[in-house]
């Protein structure tokens, strides 16, 4: 009996070693959170002011086609009601982009919530629809 419990041990040692995944076609997956500032919802899509590093305001443009479904290289969580603060996570696939996910205020009253004036020509934010560029 002893020799049956200290091979059921020592089998449950050892059961974790060859249940790892050894393959080396791994996806390398990493994101850049940064803080949001501004969102301002355009025909277009929205666009983003957000925190760099330095210390400095950074604008891009995310197109609505982005937002659905078939395309699929962004996504909105809204926050519930609280002390949470809008956030843009990037990210990046085997060092290649791969999706936005926007953390935005339910309320549309919040101060990060911003408008334009009519007729403000905006279409610089989105010159290059096919990839993504974040400066941090």
């Amino acid at each position: 009996m002893k020799k049956l419990i200290i091979l059921l041990v020592l089998l449950a040692m050892l059961t974790p070693v060859f249940a790892q995944n050894n393959s080396s076609d791994k996806d390398d997956m990493y994101y850049l959170n940064v803080p949001v500032e501004r969102i301002i919802t355009t025909r277009d899509g929205y666009i983003v002011q957000y925190r760099t590093s330095g210390n400095v305001l950074g604008t891009i443009g995310i197109p609505v086609e982005w937002f659905s479904d078939s395309a699929g290289s962004a996504e909105i969580v809204r926050l519930a009601t609280g002390g949470d603060w809008p956030s843009m996570s990037v990210f990046y696939r085997n060092g290649e982009f791969s999706h936005i996910r926007l953390y935005i205020h339910k309320a549309k009253g919040h101060s990060t919530w911003g408008n334009v004036p009519i007729g403000t020509d905006l279409s610089r934010f989105y010159v290059d629809k096919e990839n993504f560029s974040i400066k941090y």
